[in-house]
């Protein structure tokens, strides 16, 4: 006779409820010895009653068995972690790629490459972008030519600047050499006329009988 399946739901009687508690729990145990034994299996098991109450098995030592499991559920934890990483990073790099394809092809059409394949609205579009990226191109360009013409100027009001100052600077120069000349030339005169006379000596006659007579000359 084939034995039916139970159902499997909570026991409302206590009395039977404890009953199959004891008999399960018993029978689980001995499941857990077996398994270590037939199979060398480091086996940990822990029950605890409706009543709290613990009963445990451990084929070696239920702390080193617990701190194993913690060890290993660690692990697996990081390694888990480190897939999801690994997965999301394959999925992030394929995103990228598509991107790049896209924007390779798009590079290639505005440059008036692979338009066999355009319909008249994407070439239209292409149009437009074009259009769009003149106008900015135009407008950057008359921006740096204002730019350039600002900083000239500037310069130039720089250079005006310098030229007044040293025009300045040149004129005053002007100025005390003309005041100066004046000066200048009297003190020259005044040098000349302090010069002392000159004297010579004047003989008459043969070289051997001639007479000497003193002449002063004076250098005006």
């Amino acid at each position: 006779m084939v034995r039916g399946k139970t159902l499997l739901r909570r026991i409302e009687n206590a009395t039977s409820r404890q009953v199959t508690f004891s008999k399960r729990r018993n029978g689980l145990l001995k499941k857990a010895f077996e398994l270590s034994v037939l199979c060398d299996a480091e086996v940990a098991l822990m029950i605890f009653s409706p009543r709290g109450k613990l009963y445990e098995f451990a084929s070696l030592s239920m702390h080193e068995s617990i701190e194993r499991y913690k060890k290993h559920a660690k692990e697996t934890e990081i390694s888990d972690l480190q897939e999801a990483s690994v997965q999301q990073l394959k999925i992030v790099a394929e995103r990228m790629m598509k991107q790049i394809e896209q924007l390779e092809a798009s590079k290639r059409k505005l440059q008036g490459e692979d338009l066999a394949t355009c319909t008249i609205e994407e070439l239209l579009e292409l149009e437009k972008q074009l259009e769009k990226s003149m106008h900015l191109i135009r407008a950057r360009k008359t921006q740096l030519y204002k730019d350039q013409i600002k900083n000239l100027k500037e310069k130039g009001k720089a250079l005006a600047a310098e030229n007044s100052m040293l025009g300045e600077k040149l004129g005053v120069r002007l100025r005390n050499i003309e005041v100066l000349e004046p000066v200048r030339a009297a003190a020259t005169m005044t040098e000349a006329s302090e010069v002392s006379d000159v004297e010579t000596d004047l003989y008459i006659g043969l070289p051997d009988t001639r007479k000497w007579l003193p002449h002063r000359f004076s250098c005006i």
